[in-house]
């Protein structure tokens, strides 16, 4: 798959990246994907335990069939710190390094972390998402800003996720008595679209499968470095 080089350079200071975060968050667009979302890929990473690489994979699943489709990794040496707010920065080169390796493009991104639930409203999801002009979405295990009420105990139960007077994401119930997951748009994608679409991809757990497969695949990956 061809992914366009970023527009700018990863290895900066951290000043720089928030600099880069303000400058790019106003190319995100909340609209209604235009057509159907049937090859989903999820998106995760984890660092070495010397914390001098970042490891990621992506799998290509398809919605319809409920199947892999493919599955790559990609290793890049770490050049930022650890800084919440900035993960991108350490995370996105690896990940945009996996889905160069894809020869089929999706139709969408599912990333593990958030997109517009972030304090400069721009985080992974959003991040991956400019870059590649796809469709994303930012599904995270855990909350970054906002404050919310509890879902009901029923899968797809459903809250808002708010931050300064805004609704930056939702608290989706994917299943039974299972904690929530944290949806938000990361590009080209609506609210109640991702919500859906991380429904459709959580049929038995409470993760989407995309995600939740690359997890599998990073931690296999990183098993065979450490």
């Amino acid at each position: 798959m061809r992914v366009p080089g970023p527009p700018h350079r990863w290895s900066v200071t951290p000043k720089q990246a928030v600099a880069i975060q303000q400058a790019l968050a106003p190319m995100v667009r909340q609209r209604p994907p235009r057509g159907p979302l049937r090859l989903v890929a999820g998106l995760d990473a984890a660092f070495s335990r010397d914390d001098r690489t970042c490891i990621a994979a992506v799998v290509l699943w398809d919605l319809r069939t409920q199947a892999v489709v493919e599955e790559h990794t990609s290793i890049r040496p770490l050049t930022f710190p650890y800084v919440p707010g900035l993960l991108s920065f350490r995370e996105a080169p690896a990940l945009i390094g996996a889905l160069r390796q894809l020869s089929r493009r999706p139709d969408v991104l599912i990333c593990d972390g958030h997109g517009l639930a972030h304090p400069r409203r721009f985080g992974i999801a959003c991040h991956v998402g400019i870059i590649t002009g796809l469709p994303s979405i930012g599904c995270a295990k855990s909350r970054l800003v906002g404050t919310h009420r509890q879902p009901g105990l029923k899968r797809g139960a459903v809250t808002p996720l708010i931050d300064g007077g805004e609704v930056v994401g939702s608290v989706l119930r994917t299943q039974d008595g299972v904690k929530p997951v944290f949806v938000s748009v990361g590009h080209e994608t609506d609210l109640r679209g991702a919500e859906r679409l991380v429904l459709a991809c959580a049929p038995r757990y409470r993760l989407p499968e995309p995600t939740r497969l690359a997890d599998r695949l990073v931690a296999a990956a990183k098993r065979g470095r450490d």
